[in-house]
């Protein structure tokens, strides 16, 4: 049996996927520690610091707050506080990102 050995490297299609993998892991990794405001399949909305994603888009938040109504501001309502929250992947509706904390990095050159 004779086994082909690409001289070239990889495929100019690896080398976009690959590319594409890397860019959206650099952008999730700049939204650690950022505040975030998830909405969920049962109307509740959580409100915390993003931590950690996986495959199956589930999401840790530390110090988070369930707000029983949608809430247009990140501040409305009254609060229930659960700490450390994981929110399953399938439950999540929409997710949204504090725009005051994406306004801190900007004196570090990260480009938006």
């Amino acid at each position: 049996m004779a086994t082909m050995i690409e001289e070239n490297g990889p495929s100019s299609h690896e080398k976009t996927e690959v590319s594409s993998s890397y860019q959206a892991r650099q952008k999730l990794e700049g939204l650690l520690n950022k505040n975030m405001r998830i909405r969920m399949t049962d109307g509740r909305t959580l409100v915390g610091l993003f931590l950690c994603t996986d495959r199956d888009c589930n999401v840790i938040l530390g110090s988070a707050q369930e707000f029983l109504k949608s809430t247009e501001t990140f501040s409305q309502g009254e609060p229930r506080v659960l700490g450390l929250a994981m929110i399953p992947g399938h439950h999540v509706v929409s997710i949204e990102v504090e725009a005051d904390s994406l306004e801190d990095e900007q004196g570090f050159g990260v480009n938006h």
